[in-house]
């Protein structure tokens, strides 16, 4: 900014533009955090369940207990399995959808948004020109 100004609209618009200069610098910085630690969090998922496993089937082992299903559960398991994956496919490709239609509302606003300003403005005109007119 080169200087600051007393008029509240001034202060209020370069104010508002070192906000907005702020979160775009940070932004990016939020999400890289926020995607390492849901990754960190899915390796820790992952690898606690692989962990408990492990030690159920060491103990299954020493103590001799049977680990065999029958096919029928198997075909359950797997089935169940399979259908749980397709319906987070499902719901991410809807959460995605989602998204991308309010991106592109936001992108068709801000399109737009000289246009509702001006609009404004001309209401605001033909507001003011009968109160000036009289004066």
């Amino acid at each position: 900014m080169s200087t600051q100004s007393n008029n509240v609209y001034s202060m209020y618009k370069q104010n508002v533009q070192k906000y907005f200069e702020n979160i775009s610098k940070i932004t990016p910085q939020y999400f890289q955090a926020m995607t390492q630690l849901q990754e960190e969090c899915m390796k820790t998922c992952e690898k606690t369940i692989n962990a408990s496993v492990s030690v159920q089937q060491e103990f299954a082992k020493k103590a001799g207990i049977t680990t065999e299903i029958p096919e029928a559960a198997k075909t359950a398991i797997i089935d169940t399995n399979k259908q749980i994956v397709q319906a987070n496919t499902v719901n991410n490709q809807f959460v995605k959808t989602t998204i991308d239609a309010t991106v592109q509302n936001f992108k068709t606003y801000n399109d737009n948004i000289n246009a509702f300003a001006e609009l404004n403005k001309n209401t605001i005109q033909s507001w003011i020109n009968p109160i000036t007119q009289k004066n």
